[in-house]
């Protein structure tokens, strides 16, 4: 019965978002669900926050009701993050990077906000990027490791099974390798795979998937994370759950 009652939601859901036009979130919608749900998160890292669309997403769409902790590094994006978040009191919100070290660095603010990030522009990005992700300042942004933050994050919010997710426009390899020990912590994580070139020195989706793999994090889920780009997809994003909870889950 209850594969009925979950089947009969996903068609709900697939009609409410084509309703308003965003039928290409249904993959990672459905699949965050079940995650957040089967696995008991009770606790969210929202890192590349951007204006909390994530965070807006997993309240009304995912039907997650535990702690969100939203990261974004843009000062005046940030001003509109914190305003959201503010009347939710379980959602709380940070003006700084997360990256694998501790200090400061110079922050790329993009032409089109959402492209903003640590790394530079590849020049091998495809031309449908060009003016949308061109630098058009920089501004002196705190970075902290994850594994120096998340005693504190703990002891504030008193969360026990959180999940990583990241949307740092090439840098999610950086944030996770902050992570150290620590990302042994997450029940999952939530990373952008790049296919095709879009920052220097960003990673390749094959290098992530292995690098998780060695860490014991094994594929949940893949979807595009954007409407596509026909015919070449340039990123996708991956749901990977920790192998320590399967024995214990599934």
């Amino acid at each position: 019965m209850s594969r009925y009652v979950r089947e009969l939601g996903d068609r709900m859901l697939a009609m409410r978002l084509a309703l308003a036009g965003r039928v290409h979130q249904y993959p990672e919608i459905q699949a965050l669900r079940r995650f957040l749900s089967a696995f008991a998160v009770d606790c969210v890292f929202d890192v590349g926050a951007n204006r909390g669309q994530y965070a807006t997403m997993l309240r009304k769409d995912a039907a997650f009701r535990g702690t969100i902790l939203s990261f974004e590094p843009n000062p005046e994006i940030f001003a509109e993050l914190e305003s959201r978040a503010a009347s939710d009191g379980k959602w709380h919100v940070f003006n700084m990077a997360l990256s694998d070290f501790d200090g400061t660095a110079s922050f790329n603010i993009m032409a089109a906000d959402q492209f903003s990030s640590l790394k530079k522009p590849s020049d091998q990005q495809d031309a449908i990027f060009a003016e949308r992700n061109r630098v058009t300042r920089t501004v002196d942004m705190q970075c902290r490791r994850l594994d120096g933050l998340l005693p504190e994050l703990k002891a504030a919010h008193g969360f026990v099974r959180p999940f990583l997710k990241m949307d740092t426009q090439g840098h999610d390899l950086s944030v996770c390798e902050g992570a150290g020990g620590a990302l042994g912590d997450m029940a999952g994580v939530q990373t952008e795979l790049g296919v095709r070139p879009i920052y220097e020195g960003g990673t390749a989706y094959r290098a992530m998937i292995d690098w998780l793999a060695e860490r014991a994090f094994v594929p949940s889920a893949f979807f595009a994370n954007n409407k596509g780009h026909f015919p070449l997809l340039v990123e996708m994003d991956g749901i990977f759950v920790n192998q320590a909870l399967l024995s214990q889950d599934c």
